[in-house]
């Protein structure tokens, strides 16, 4: 598996607004092929939100970077500062804290 980890920070949009568009848009992610999850992410202390995906494999997570809806969050005037962290899970110890 492996784990993408997105970190914005919010601009000229409040976290109540912020919340409602991830209410409209959460059923967009849902359907991303080869999404197992995502984790939606909110530090309204240091204003930083984001999201935690863990993909069934790399091509996923590629392919999911390649998308539109990728390009349309990542191009959002709402959310500066981006990164896009990507991960390989450890297979073994993840097994062992509930991850299989």
């Amino acid at each position: 598996m492996h784990i993408l980890i997105i970190n914005f920070n919010l601009n000229d949009i409040t976290r109540a607004e912020y919340e409602a568009v991830c209410a409209e848009v959460a059923p967009e992610f849902a359907a991303i092929p080869g999404l197992v999850s995502k984790k939606w992410l909110a530090n309204e202390a240091s204003n930083t939100y984001g999201g935690v995906y863990l993909f069934e494999n790399e091509q996923a997570m590629l392919d999911y970077q390649d998308s539109e809806l990728f390009r349309s969050v990542a191009g959002n005037p709402a959310f500066v500062n981006a990164s896009a962290t990507p991960f390989e899970m450890l297979v073994a110890p993840s097994k062992v804290t509930g991850i299989s």
